[in-house]
């Protein structure tokens, strides 16, 4: 892969997702209560590395992080963990544009080396759901690793970070 390639590659894993229209159109027939993840993007947050970068990949659990390692609800059973958040950003839209509406994270520790890692997909599930109903779940987070969300977000769009609502900028203010 060339690196004009790979720059292209990287550009398109690092956009968010943007509400689409309703893809029963209303109708309420086929596809009626289908979840929708158009307007959901999941964001890596690692402190000890201090990024924090979209991948598009964590909606079907296919992620960089996740990939070749194994994942089991014990943290026991990650001997050297790197410690990670799976942050769920809903995007939405109002008269202003568009804005981040929920935040939810989750914590991951992940071992590379031993292809071992930790994640709940009970709190990863519900926190997604979390999200897309507009709420602000970070307050687990370290301040470090929410001070690295606050800035990707901000980074990324100006408009958007203007358009969200108090609350979330609160709780990213570290």
């Amino acid at each position: 892969m060339s690196s004009s390639d790979q720059s292209n590659s990287n550009k398109k894993n690092n956009q968010f997702t943007i509400i689409n229209d309703d893809s029963t159109d209303g109708h309420g027939g086929y596809g009626a209560g289908t979840l929708s993840l158009e307007n959901i993007s999941p964001v890596f947050v690692c402190p000890s590395a201090g990024t924090a970068e979209v991948d598009m990949g964590a909606l079907h659990a296919r992620s960089q992080v996740e990939k070749r390692v194994k994942f089991k609800p014990d943290k026991s059973i990650v001997p050297n963990p790197t410690l990670y958040w799976l942050v769920w950003v809903t995007v939405e839209h109002n008269e202003n544009g568009p804005y981040y509406a929920g935040v939810a994270g989750c914590e991951m520790l992940v071992d590379k080396e031993n292809r071992r890692g930790y994640k709940s997909m009970p709190e990863h599930v519900n926190n997604m759901d979390k999200s897309m109903k507009g709420k602000v779940v970070v307050e687990q987070m370290d301040d470090e690793s929410k001070r690295l969300l606050g800035e990707f977000l901000h980074q990324h769009s100006e408009d958007m970070w203007n358009n969200s609502p108090d609350e979330l900028k609160q709780a990213l203010d570290v």
